[in-house]
Formats: C-alpha cells, structure tokens, sequence
C-alpha cells in the first residue's frame, strides 16, 4: 500500500495511522488536488488501484450508510440528509442510494441532502450559486483538513444527486465548523472539524429558513475525534488563533484548559471540591 499525503497539510491522527499500519507514505509537495492527480496518472500509467473516491467499489460502500440508516430508524429516512463536502464521494454515494432505492420502492418520499463546505474550501458550493452552470477549482484553505479540497473530482456524480433530491449546497467559517466541534464533543460523539461542518451547516440552514422547524435532519459524522487530535487541543487550550481561525476570539469560550497540581491528594480533593461549588 502507497499512501500519497500532502506534506504539512494532513492531520497527524491519520498520518499515524498510515505509518504505524506499515503504509509506504509519501510527502508530496502540493495539496490534496495535487496528490490526487498524481495517483490518478499512476494508476492509469502503471495498472495500479486507486481505492480513494474515484474507485466505484468504495462508493458503493458509501452507500450502505443510508441504507444502515434507513434500516436503523425503522424503514424510513428523515426530511434532511446533511454531509460534509469534500471530494464529494458521499454526496455522490448518498444520491445513488437513494435514487436506487426510490426505483426499488424502498422510499416513497426522498430526503434532501444538504453538502456543507467549508468557506475557504468551497468550490461546490459556489457552483451551486450558479445552479452548477460553472465550475471553477480553488485554492482551498480551511482548519477541516478532511474537506480541503478545491478540485473535487466527483463533482458530476454530486450534482445529479443535488439535483434528484432538490437538495441544497451552503458552507460554513472555520469559526462556526469549530464552535460546532465543540458542542458535538461536549455531547461525547468527538468529531473531527470536518465532521462538525454537518451541525455548523444546519445551523446555518435552519437561521435562513431552509430547514423549517418539526423537519428532522440526519447528521452524517464522518471522522472520530482523534483523527484531529492537534485541532482539538488547541480549541481547548484556545489557540486556535494559531490555526488561522478567522474570528478565533469568538470561540474562547470553548476553552477547557488542563491544570498543573501537585501530587498531595488532599490538595487535589481541595480543589475537586473547589470546582464542584
């Protein structure tokens, strides 16, 4: 297995896992778009298999997490399917599955999906303005490094499910992303940013009265918390400045900043009690 990451750009829960797997994991210079074009010619040029979203079998996949729901919530969907964006697979997988199982009467009523981008990683979303008539890649820049992506390649695939659902495509600032993170972590399901778009984004859908109330919503959290662990950290530590978080300030409140004691158990039990008043 090759894992090709862009160098500095990765979060270092799933570099850890690369490497402590045995993965051959090379640091390219560029982003996520550069590397996925390199492999995309290696694979063509040198019969290797490419297993990100562009391999077919993975999509299919993907799309047993509507079916998983649809079964778990006792045959039927919600109102509102919300996914965070990136390079698109779920979005596409989601659309596939439920035009599937609209031909196969599994549904009578199909959900909305609604793909959450982040702002400074959010080409899909700006194509959507345009009701997808231009598409244009951008360089992308957002603390959710699990949607930075600027050239997604299963854009084609993801409007054709937009548009079977009449769904809805909105994105999100790095301050709302990770003001989210923390209200989901506070509920014990820890996400990584990326994941946390999904709460951001129906916030942001429900304050424009897209999403009205008595509607249910799905959430779709794609990534454990510890696949971030430095982003989560430094949101309790608050230096998320540091980050380049736009509007950082805003999030101070999230702050859970660890406390140096001593080793002296009554010492401790006094300030357990101090905070327990």
């Amino acid at each position: 297995v090759f894992v090709l990451i862009p160098n500095g750009k990765i979060a270092q829960g799933k570099l850890a896992q690369a490497l402590a797997y045995g993965a051959h994991t090379l640091q390219i210079d560029g982003g996520f778009d550069d590397a996925m074009h390199a492999v995309e010619q290696m694979a063509t040029q040198h019969n290797l298999t490419l297993v990100n979203s562009l391999n077919p079998f993975r999509l299919e996949g993907q799309k047993t997490i509507i079916l998983d729901s649809f079964f778990q919530l006792g045959n039927m969907l919600p109102d509102w399917i919300v996914v965070p964006g990136g390079n698109l697979g779920n979005t596409s997988a989601f659309g596939k599955a439920l035009i599937e199982m609209k031909a196969l009467g599994l549904i009578n009523r199909v959900p909305r999906l609604a793909v959450i981008q982040a702002e400074g990683a959010s080409p899909f979303a700006r194509a959507a303005q345009g009701d997808f008539q231009h598409f244009e890649p951008m360089q992308p820049e957002t603390v959710a490094t699990a949607i930075r992506i600027g050239n997604p390649v299963n854009y084609d695939k993801a409007v054709r499910a937009i548009r079977f659902t009449n769904g809805i495509v909105t994105s999100v600032t790095d301050a709302e992303i990770l003001q989210a993170k923390h209200d989901l972590d506070r509920q014990a399901i820890g996400c990584e940013p990326a994941s946390a778009a999904t709460l951001a984004g129906l916030r942001r859908l429900t304050r424009e009265h897209v999403v009205h109330p008595g509607e249910s919503a799905l959430l779709i959290i794609t990534g454990n918390l510890l696949k971030d662990p430095d982003t989560t950290i430094a949101l309790a530590t608050g230096q998320t400045a540091a980050l380049g978080v736009q509007g950082a300030p805003s999030l101070d409140a999230c702050a859970n900043q660890p406390r140096h004691v001593p080793s002296d158990p009554e010492t401790i039990a006094r300030i357990i009690e101090e905070e327990l008043q």
